[in-house]
C-alpha cells in the first residue's frame, strides 16, 4: 500500500476489514476470517468493545488470571491479573502463599493528592504577577464551582492553587500548579475541566488588572493539563518476619538468603541498569491488576518511573533490611487510580474484577495494586538469589513452546515429563519434539 486512503474512518467496520485484507494480505479471506474469529459472540458486548476506541476491527485478547491467598491487613483476597507474560501470575501466587503464613502484607495509603497545571507565558514584572495572583486566587475557586459541586459532595475537589515561577528554565514561563482530591475517580476529566476554567479566568482577570501594562495583560496560555506524576498520591506495601521464619524448601539457610536478598535490593538502589529490570518486575504485578480493573497503565508507568528517578538517579522502588533479627521488605509507589468512571462501569470483565475485589474504593485498589507489585518483586528476587530466574520462568514458558510446535497431547506429556528433570530451553524442546516425531 503506497498511497494514503482518504475517508477510512467513515467506512463501516466490515468495509475497513475488507480494505485492510485486500491491501495488506496475500490471502485476504484468511485475514478476514481470523479477525472475525475474535469478535465477541454477543453483539451487544461486541458493540461495546467497538466503541471503546476508533477504527476497531476486532478484539485483541489478553488472558485474565487470578492470584489467590493474598493476606492483606488480616483479610484474604484473590487478585485479578490481566497479562500475557508467562510466570507472572504463578510467581505472585507463590509469594502470596509464602507470606500468608508469615503475617501477610500490610498496606497504608499515605496520600491521595493529584496534580494539574496551567502553563503560561507572562512578560513583565514578577512582583505584579504575584500580587495579581494573590488578589485573584479566590476567583479561580469561584469560577469552577459548577464543576466541583458534585466532587465536593463526595469529599473531593480543588485542594490548592499555587503560582510557580519557572523562568529559570524557560524565559517568561510560569505555572498555575493545582492540587486535587478526586476520591474514587481517577479524575482526569474533572482535573482537566478545572484547569481549562483556570486558564479562562487567568486570561479574563489579567485584562482587568490595573497594574498590568498592555504587554503584561497579554498572558499566553500554552496548555492546561493534568500531570501523571503524582508524588503525593502514595501507597505503601510491606512484609516482615523474623529471619528464621524465612526457611522453606528452597531456602535452607534463611540468614544467608536474607542477606543476599537485601544485597540484591541494594544493588537495584544504586545501579540504574539493574534498577530498570528490577522495577519492570514490580510493574509486571502492578500493570496486570491495573489492566484487569480498567485503569490506565501507561499513566501509572510514566508516573512510577518518574518517581523512581526523583533523586536525580533512577533507583529501586522497593527496599529491604535486616534489623534486630527481623527481615523487612517494602515499597512506596505513586498510584492515581479510579474505581468509578471510565471503563470501570462499561467493560464487563473490569466490573467482574472489581467485584472480585469486593468493589474497592480507589484507596483500597491502590493497596491491592501495590501488594501485587511487591509480591512479584519478592518472587523474582527469591528466584534470583536462590535457583536463578530462568528455571521457573522457562518451565512456565513451556506451554508457549509446545503451542508454537503444535505438539499433540501425547507429545506434550512426554515433553513435560522429560523437562521436569532437565533444563528447559527453546532449542532443547525443539530437538526433543523432533526426535519424538522421528
Amino acid at each position: 500500500m503506497n498511497q494514503p486512503f482518504s475517508g477510512f474512518s467513515k467506512l463501516s467496520k466490515e468495509e475497513k476489514i475488507n480494505w485492510i485484507a485486500e491491501a495488506y494480505f496475500s490471502t485476504p479471506e484468511q485475514a478476514v476470517s481470523l479477525l472475525k474469529k475474535y469478535w465477541n459472540s454477543d453483539p451487544k458486548i461486541q458493540k461495546l468493545h467497538d466503541e471503546f476506541i476508533e477504527n476497531t476491527i476486532t478484539n485483541f485478547y489478553i488472558p485474565l488470571g487470578v492470584a489467590p491467598n493474598f493476606l492483606i491487613n488480616g483479610k484474604y483476597s484473590t487478585i485479578p491479573m490481566a497479562i500475557e507474560e508467562s510466570s507472572v501470575v504463578a510467581a505472585a501466587s507463590k509469594a502470596a502463599k509464602f507470606w500468608s503464613t508469615r503475617g501477610g502484607f500490610k498496606t497504608t495509603v499515605i496520600n491521595t493528592e493529584k496534580i494539574g497545571q496551567v502553563h503560561f507565558i507572562y512578560q513583565g514584572d514578577v512582583s505584579k504577577l504575584e500580587l495579581f495572583f494573590a488578589q485573584t486566587k479566590s476567583k479561580f475557586f469561584a469560577d469552577t464551582e459548577n464543576i466541583t459541586t458534585n466532587m465536593q459532595k463526595r469529599g473531593g475537589g480543588i485542594l490548592d492553587i499555587e503560582l510557580r515561577d519557572k523562568t529559570n528554565l524557560i524565559d517568561n514561563y510560569y505555572q498555575l500548579h493545582a492540587t486535587f482530591e478526586t476520591k474514587d475517580s481517577m479524575g482526569a476529566n474533572f482535573i482537566n475541566s478545572c484547569l481549562e476554567q483556570f486558564a479562562n479566568t487567568l486570561k479574563r482577570e489579567s485584562q482587568n488588572f490595573e497594574l498590568f501594562s498592555e504587554t503584561e495583560k497579554d498572558i499566553q496560555v500554552i496548555m492546561s493539563i493534568l500531570s501523571n506524576y503524582v508524588p503525593n498520591c502514595i501507597v505503601r506495601a510491606e512484609v516482615s518476619c523474623p529471619v528464621d521464619e524465612l526457611e522453606e524448601k528452597h531456602i535452607q539457610n534463611p540468614h544467608d538468603f536474607a542477606e543476599r536478598f537485601v544485597q540484591a535490593v541494594q544493588i537495584a538502589e544504586v545501579e540504574p541498569y539493574r534498577a530498570v529490570t528490577h522495577n519492570k518486575g514490580i510493574m509486571n504485578g502492578i500493570d496486570a491488576v491495573i489492566i484487569a480493573t480498567g485503569n490506565d497503565f501507561r499513566a501509572v508507568e510514566a508516573g512510577v518511573h518518574a518517581y523512581a528517578a526523583r533523586s536525580g538517579q533512577y533507583s529501586s522502588l522497593s527496599h529491604a533490611k535486616i534489623e534486630n533479627g527481623i527481615f523487612s521488605f517494602w515499597l512506596e509507589v505513586p498510584l492515581a487510580l479510579g474505581t468509578v468512571g471510565g471503563l470501570t462501569s462499561l467493560h464487563p470483565l473490569v466490573k467482574l474484577s472489581l467485584e472480585m475485589l469486593e468493589n474497592p474504593s480507589a484507596g483500597e485498589l491502590m493497596q491491592f495494586v501495590a501488594v501485587a507489585g511487591l509480591a512479584q518483586n519478592f518472587a523474582a528476587l527469591r528466584s534470583l538469589t536462590t535457583s536463578g530466574i530462568q528455571e521457573g520462568h522457562m518451565k512456565m514458558h513451556l506451554n508457549n513452546m509446545l503451542n508454537q510446535l503444535e505438539a499433540t497431547d501425547d507429545e506434550s506429556l512426554q515433553v513435560r515429563k522429560h523437562f521436569k528433570h532437565h533444563v528447559v530451553s527453546h532449542s532443547g524442546v525443539v530437538n526433543f519434539v523432533e526426535n519424538l516425531r522421528k
